[in-house]
């Protein structure tokens, strides 16, 4: 959470945009819904929530209560209706839809169908009355509200899913950086330029010590050796990674000690 909150994020799943990392630094993460949050925040429209997100979660702000019947649903989103979820339980709690309907409800507000919204405004305060003797006018307020925020209200299960693996990537990048930039870069071994944005990351960001390329200590791919990142003879331009592969074949762990020992040892047609 200290990686997120500092928005050292380059390489970290869904949160690598620089827009990523402001809200981050506004946010500081402390638990894994805030990340959550954030992955179903961060589109055009629910964007705009950010601020208030982040003000209220860190106390610069009052959280606003919708009602005290519903205000326990929304506490991890800090007062925000953020998932299709939450619209769900809602109508569930304070108007006494059955979860079938409940989604039938989401599915409408979403879809903005029209003549299934006229249906069920009526239904969604009528139930209010009958479940918990909530006004009319209170209740009409609510549905406008599930009715704004359904319209871009994002999946809860889906954001977690994404959220869990930019989590364990962040845990990787934190207590195991080394190695985690290699399998990074390896990933992307052939893309030259995002290379160079993750070397920048390994020397500036990250202060990690490295093997530049050499024929007698580098591998095809990256690796690591006594906690130095050793830089991919396969990352040079215009080499590729399976003709590095028999240089390190025809090395077989002895160092190579002349350009004549190397022409030697290697299978000079494909090298």
């Amino acid at each position: 959470y200290k990686l997120y909150a500092s928005a050292k994020t380059v390489a970290v799943f869904q949160v690598e945009s620089s827009g990523m990392m402001d809200a981050l630094k506004r946010m500081k993460p402390t638990c894994i819904e805030d990340i959550v949050a954030l992955v179903a925040l961060y589109r055009p429209g629910p964007m705009e929530n950010i601020p208030t997100y982040c003000e209220v979660k860190n106390g610069l702000k009052e959280r606003e209560s919708v009602h005290p019947l519903i205000d326990h649903i929304l506490e991890e989103t800090q007062g925000i209706i953020v998932y299709q979820e939450q619209v769900m339980q809602i109508a569930q709690v304070m108007a006494g839809y059955s979860l079938g309907g409940a989604d039938l409800l989401r599915r409408a507000m979403g879809k903005k169908i029209a003549e299934e919204m006229a249906k069920e405004r009526p239904k969604f305060i009528e139930g209010a009355k009958a479940t918990h003797n909530v006004d009319a006018k209170k209740a009409g307020e609510v549905f406008d509200l599930l009715e704004k925020f359904a319209n871009y209200g994002f999946n809860k299960s889906h954001a977690a899913a994404y959220a869990v693996v930019s989590y364990q990537t962040a845990w990787l990048k934190a207590n195991h950086p080394v190695e985690f930039m290699a399998g990074v870069m390896n990933c992307d071994i052939h893309l030259t330029d995002k290379l160079a944005g993750y070397f920048q990351e390994v020397k500036k960001g990250l202060g990690i010590e490295y093997t530049p390329p050499c024929v007698n200590r580098s591998e095809a791919t990256f690796d690591v050796q006594n906690g130095k990142l050793v830089y991919a003879l396969g990352a040079l331009k215009n080499v590729g990674v399976d003709a590095m592969r028999l240089i390190v074949d025809g090395r077989a762990g002895k160092p190579f000690v002349s350009l004549f020992d190397f022409a030697r040892r290697c299978d000079l047609k494909p090298v």
